[in-house]
């Protein structure tokens, strides 16, 4: 005869308690030996150190204004930081050699892509508003950074300069590759050997094989010189192009690695389902090997995002350059160090966004995928 036990006396147990807090799990870290307590200490001191000498060179001397001055002000302040400089230099170092007059159009076809970059993060505008609203972003852009049209005076893309032209060679450059590179992935995960998958290999592997300033180099010099005569393409047009071709080829090999790792019993159950191999790739197997590779792509954005400053060897006019060509004024001589700071802190902005965002949706796809 079989015996139940009855649990409703049985009260729940109370949750585990922490033993101690963040002050012993901290001498657990840092303080568990008397070596490790020496290195603490040492790395401390050198830090608080370092954090004071930049808190009195960037804050405590540094000079924020001249009030007219100009450098020589900087110069009898002291050894501080000389952040007028900065202000002083600002519209160059942003708008490069932008018309001066016209360069409030810069500053706004930047702010277009700014918002759309907040939009591509909002869930709920995954759908084809998003595609309509970035085209509509970048006919705006281009109507504002050309001109030609609405009273708008032209300005050619060679006088472009600055912070505009590294967001949009980043933009355009990976939004371009990213389709092309799926497509890469796809012919070479394909198990049926052929000439696309035969292609895609080659292409990957030679593009892979050369640094991107000897691709810069071939879209700037060497392809007007293959060009029917007469036949004249925009510089940073050709630039973006060879910058997103040779981003495809990285991007291809990470998603790949994506591909691999989707488990073969989700293509079995695809096939039990009955779903095409077009409904199989794009539903099932792409949303898994997305998701598996995010940071590692986010990566690859991140390192293209700052190759874009490569772009001063071909005659690019990008926000590195029109840092260095601020720094050439002989007058301002002996504050470079503000400057790559200041330019510095706007790439690490751009992509310490990139890479917290990343982290996030990361965490959210995959807990749903778990779920």
């Amino acid at each position: 005869m079989t015996r139940y036990i009855s649990t409703a006396h049985i009260a729940p147990a109370p949750p585990p308690q922490r033993h101690g807090g963040w002050l012993s799990s901290l001498k657990a870290r840092l303080f568990r030996t008397p070596g490790s307590a020496a290195i603490t200490l040492v790395l401390l001191a050198a830090t608080i150190a370092l954090a004071w000498a930049l808190l009195n060179w960037g804050v405590l001397r540094a000079v924020f204004s001249t009030h007219g001055g100009g450098p020589e002000a900087c110069r009898v302040a002291g050894a501080g930081a000389c952040w007028a400089f900065i202000g002083e230099k600002f519209r160059l170092i942003v708008f490069g050699i932008y018309p001066y007059a016209e360069q409030w159009r810069a500053a706004l076809a930047m702010a277009v892509l700014v918002v759309m970059y907040v939009l591509s993060t909002r869930r709920r505008w995954w759908n084809r508003r998003l595609a309509v609203a970035w085209i509509l972003a970048l006919v705006v852009f281009g109507v504002l950074m050309w001109g030609g049209i609405l009273g708008l005076p032209f300005v050619p893309d060679d006088q472009w300069g600055g912070l505009p032209v590294t967001l949009i060679l980043a933009t355009l450059g990976l939004a371009a590759a990213f389709p092309l590179s799926i497509v890469l992935a796809l012919l070479r995960h394909s198990k049926r050997p052929g000439v696309g998958k035969a292609l895609a290999v080659a292409y990957i592997e030679v593009t892979r094989s050369v640094p991107l300033l000897a691709v810069l180099f071939m879209a700037s010099v060497m392809v007007p010189l293959f060009l029917p005569q007469g036949t004249d393409l925009s510089k940073l047009l050709r630039i973006f192009i060879a910058f997103a071709l040779f981003a495809a080829a990285y991007l291809a090999e990470v998603i790949r690695g994506g591909l691999q790792i989707v488990p073969r019993g989700q293509y079995e159950a695809a096939a039990a389902l009955g779903l095409s191999a077009r409904v199989t790739t794009l539903r099932v197997v792409l949303p898994q090997a997305l998701t598996a590779v995010l940071p590692a792509l986010v990566n690859v954005f991140i390192a293209f995002f700052k190759a874009t400053s490569i772009v001063v060897i071909v005659g690019i006019f990008d926000l590195m350059t029109a840092a260095k060509r601020a720094i050439a004024d002989a007058q301002w001589q002996g504050f470079g160090t503000e400057v790559y700071l200041f330019v510095g802190a706007i790439y690490f902005l751009f992509c310490f966004a990139m890479s917290r965002y990343s982290a996030r949706l990361h965490t959210s796809l995959d807990a749903g995928r778990r779920r």
